[in-house]
């Protein structure tokens, strides 16, 4: 990764919180929730730029035009709509259950080995 890019992202973030800092309040609060969410469970492509953020910024701002409340757009269960968007992302729990797997399938291959 060069500085360029680093500073591109930095812009490309700035830019992105200045759309989320434009919504209504009950929008930025959801917003920010789903944003926490998203980190805590890790879909892998958050970490390669802010596309998953921009369309949830995008389906905000269109349901903001309509005067939608955001738990129109989003449902009451927020933890769910959070789930059903990422539902084909791999995540880092996936990563990390891949590696233990392969982890395990490892020493049970040398152990089984020794006792041959």
């Amino acid at each position: 990764m060069t500085i360029q890019n680093i500073i591109e992202g930095k812009k490309e973030w700035k830019a992105h919180m200045a759309r989320v800092n434009a919504l209504p309040q009950d929008y930025q609060i959801v917003y920010k929730e789903i944003q926490k969410y998203l980190f805590k469970v890790g879909p892998v492509e958050l970490t390669e730029g802010t596309g998953l953020l921009t369309g949830i910024v995008d389906l905000f701002e269109e349901g903001a035009a309509s005067d939608k409340g955001v738990l129109a757009v989003t449902g009451k269960d927020v933890a769910a709509f959070c789930d059903d968007l990422i539902k084909d992302s791999k995540t880092y729990a996936d990563l990390y259950q891949e590696s233990a797997n392969q982890d395990v399938n490892k020493a049970m291959k040398k152990f089984t080995d020794k006792i041959k």
